[in-house]
């Protein structure tokens, strides 16, 4: 193997930029809630520094001294919450907090107004489910609105910008809640900020006059997980964000060790023998939701537990002093998926899936330093080398793909099946799919919730459908069998070739016999003329057209039957009131009176005033204005003095309504049957999807790299002589016409380099010459060649290299052709035999 190494001599000492470029902003110390946009630490769960647990020590034994009822379990989530309220900056907030008392889970004041904890009471029932999940915050369904109480209602109030209910009165306990149609806004906000939500919701249907209505909690929200309860009735494609892991540090003999569990899709993954700088690099690129870190860091060179004092590990210690995070001891694996399944309510009986990928043969992940030089993690000043290798309009999945393979390079077997990959895509002429692009961990979520609407079942056929013509087309099938093995690297799951194109068939059959698809036209909406079109469109939009009618038959045909009398009985019933009107000749000031659609009351009313006749004639019209009385809403409250209906009239609709409700539930229940269904295919879908996005970065890539009139470069392995000794197959690293990665040759504004590497290079020149250029220009290229993708060159021998390091100023900003002051830089390559040693 290689090593290839660029470093800047003059400077000792490295000097990184602010954490603000990379990815993060600082964070103080104890904060909890200024997370940055991309890095969600330890917003939720038993996060504190190791430092502070005499500080929590003290304020335990206070609380315990307060109310001696609370176990000990209480006492630390209660405990939790109060530094969380602690940080609270809104005068609204600070005037509610102080109404809490820390004597229960809810922080509520049983002396206050509204504040009884009895049994029977709702405030008890909230309670009981609040000690299910103490760490969350409880939105429970009331009505038209979901409430919180006490501490969460303060919360709610900080983050979520939502008034407290009464005002700033002093005499209640803290409430505050959000409508119904504002809830998927209301998670956002606290899930933004870090904080997981327990939902409760209402059992509908008929009770019992003064019993209290059944309450059930309906899932859960957490940052990068969200709350799908009631999705699959939904007529618009459901947009998820994706799920932060939990992150567990550890160390071994062989160097750091990071594990990612991720809930949502029941797996973890742990990459072992990584560099400090590695280690921070990829805190600063992922996203997370919880961290911990494992006992064996206290433990270093220096004999002391003292972690960080003595210089080791003083990188790492730096990062995580800015974050929250908790520590944690046993093994560093089974230790965690305990603590996730803690944090997330999970039976013990959940298994977790070892997504780990074997590292024989594989380069070690980019330092912080190479990353952010070269433009992998963007940073100011330095051209980003992912907006180079794909068109601006190749966002989401497939540029993520594409970011972690540049940090985190692949085996050397799996470069070079991405690259003959590239080079088949490149010489394709036949029409190539869409590659439809759908998060695995949403259509884990979907579907074992049940949650999945027809939409995203029409998405799932694209998915299988795209590979089956893959595997169809002849040109395009050697490209599928090719990104079998990076796919299998991205999710874990190892499938056979057969396998996945016989279960993309059997999906596609199934879903396409139950899902209503486009082009069909079997499920039209009722039209009658004497009845507003909205009124109908309103209540059928909502379950015809999702699923094929052959399975709804007997359920459409009641709906038609309801339709047809309604109409029947609103032609004789408000007709003849609505002609004699029109036949009215009057000025201004005369009876007026149509039929309308009353959208807030699901309903089809006549409207009208001044059209009772003065004098009774037994005129036409007469007999149906008798019949008249007037409109209630669903509370029997009178809608207004313009509103009128008839008893059939209430009757018709009553009965349209209950055919409509009675097909929607079977839609439903047929939609939630192939989740179930769906589910036993689970890993053939997680891995199908991953494979499109794979194969659209891919394409993208190419197409870019054929623009700007790059190459492939030919990747060079070594072998072993009959000694033992390690013989390079070639001699080294040769590129001829290298261009910077960020200049576009094909606009022909680039200075063409040749570099042929044989071991150790000293590079001079004045200030501006081009040395950092040529430096990031030949790192850059180094690092595309052992990922398997196009390098900006005229053609290049490129070894598989075990690592690739780039050192130099951090203030040297290329970006604005600007150079630090004149030095010397050092280029170094060298073979080796094992694993590089930086």
């Amino acid at each position: 193997m290689y090593w290839l190494a660029t470093r800047n001599v003059v400077i000792s000492i490295p000097r990184w930029r602010s954490l603000a470029l990379l990815l993060r902003s600082p964070l103080n110390k104890h904060a909890s809630y200024n997370p940055s946009p991309l890095i969600l630490g330890g917003q939720f769960g038993r996060i504190h520094c190791f430092k502070d647990q005499k500080t929590l020590r003290g304020n335990t034994r206070k609380y315990k001294a307060a109310d001696k009822s609370l176990d000990d379990k209480d006492h630390s989530h209660i405990v939790w919450w109060k530094e969380r309220l602690e940080l609270c900056r809104k005068p609204s907030t600070l005037n509610l907090v102080k109404r809490l008392v820390y004597s229960n889970l809810l922080g509520v004041d049983a002396n206050l107004k509204n504040g009884s904890l009895k049994v029977g009471t709702l405030n008890a029932e909230i309670l009981q489910f609040k000690s299910k999940f103490p760490r969350e915050v409880l939105l429970c369904r009331v009505g038209d609105f979901y409430e919180a109480l006490g501490i969460d209602a303060c919360i709610l109030v900080e983050y979520a910008g939502l008034n407290p209910f009464g005002g700033l009165r002093s005499d209640s306990i803290p409430r505050a809640g959000c409508p119904v149609v504002n809830l998927r806004q209301t998670l956002d906000d606290l899930t933004r900020n870090g904080f997981s939500v327990c939902i409760v919701e209402e059992v509908h249907g008929p009770t019992q006059a003064r019993s209290r209505k059944g309450r059930f909690i309906s899932g859960h929200a957490h940052p990068g997980s969200p709350y799908v309860f009631g999705l699959v009735g939904v007529d618009h494609e459901l947009d998820f964000p994706e799920p932060m892991p939990v992150v567990g540090i550890s160390r071994s003999a062989r160097g750091y060790c990071i594990t990612f569990v991720l809930e949502t899709m029941k797996t973890y993954s742990s990459e072992d023998g990584l560099t400090e700088e590695a280690l921070v690099t990829k805190l600063r690129t992922c996203r997370y939701h919880h961290l911990f870190l494992h006992s064996s860091l206290r433990d270093n060179a220096s004999g002391t537990s003292r972690w960080g004092e003595f210089g080791a590990g003083g990188l790492l210690w730096g990062e995580c002093t800015a974050r929250q995070f908790e520590w944690f001891g046993g093994g560093p694996v089974t230790e965690l998926l305990y603590k996730v399944k803690e944090l997330y309510g999970l039976d013990n009986e959940v298994t977790f899936r070892n997504v780990t990928v074997p590292s024989e043969n594989r380069p070690r992940s980019l330092s912080l330093g190479t990353a952010t030089q070269i433009g992998a993690i963007p940073t100011e000043g330095i051209p980003c080398l992912l907006k180079v290798l794909l068109p601006p309009h190749c966002t989401g999945l497939p540029a993520l793909y594409i970011r972690d393979l540049l940090l985190n390079p692949p085996s050397h077997e799996i470069a070079s099946a991405i690259q003959a990959t590239c080079k088949l895509m490149s010489s394709i002429k036949c029409s190539i799919p869409e590659f439809t692009c759908v998060s695995s961990a949403k259509l884990v979520k979907l579907l074992e919730l049940r949650e999945a609407n027809h939409i995203e079942f029409c998405r799932i056929k694209n998915v299988v459908d795209e590979i089956l013509h893959m595997h169809r087309s002849i040109n395009l099938r050697e490209i599928l069998k090719l990104l079998m093995d990076p796919a299998w690297v991205a999710t874990g799951l190892k499938i056979d070739f057969e396998t996945l194109v016989n279960e993309c068939e059997w999906l596609s059959d199934r879903i396409g016999q139950m899902i209503f698809l486009d082009g069909e036209s079997d499920q039209k909406i009722s039209s009658y003329a004497n009845i507003p079109g909205e009124f109908f469109e309103d209540m059928e939009s909502s379950w015809k057209g999702r699923v094929k009618k052959i399975h709804i038959e007997e359920e459409v045909a009641e709906v038609e039957r309801a339709a047809e009398a309604l109409s029947s009985v609103i032609t004789e019933d408000f007709l003849p009131i609505v002609s004699r009107i029109k036949a009215t000749s009057a000025p201004l000031g005369g009876p007026k009176g149509e039929i309308l659609y009353a959208r807030e009351h699901e309903a089809v009313w006549f409207k009208g005033k001044r059209f009772a006749p003065a004098v009774w004639a037994g005129t036409p019209g007469e007999e149906q204005i008798k019949q008249l009385k007037p409109a209630l809403d669903s509370k029997g409250r009178k809608v207004g003095e313009e509103w009128f209906t008839t008893v059939k009239v209430e009757d018709s609709l009553t009965r349209y309504h209950d055919a409509g409700a009675k097909a929607k539930a079977r839609v439903l229940e047929l939609l939630r049957g192939l989740s179930t269904e769906l589910q036993t295919k689970i890993n053939v879908l997680v891995f199908a999807s991953m494979l499109l996005v794979i194969a659209k970065a891919l394409f993208a890539h190419v197409s870019e790299g054929r623009r700007r009139k790059w190459v492939f470069p030919t990747l060079t392995g070594f072998s072993s002589s009959k000694s033992g000794e390690s013989c390079d197959e070639t001699k080294g690293m040769k590129i001829i016409g290298l261009t910077p990665y960020w200049f576009d040759v094909s606009e022909g504004s680039a200075v063409l380099n040749t570099v042929d590497m044989q071991s150790l290079f000293l590079l001079t020149g004045p200030n501006g010459g081009g040395k950092s250029s040529l430096l990031r220009s030949i790192c850059a290229a180094a690092l595309l060649g052992i990922c398997g993708f196009m390098v900006p060159a005229e053609s290049a021998f490129i070894p598989q290299f075990d690592s690739i390091m780039l050192h130099m100023k951090s203030y040297d900003s290329p970006a604005d052709g600007k150079s630090s002051f004149q030095r010397c830089d050092l280029l170094l390559m060298e073979p080796l035999q094992g694993v590089s040693c930086l």
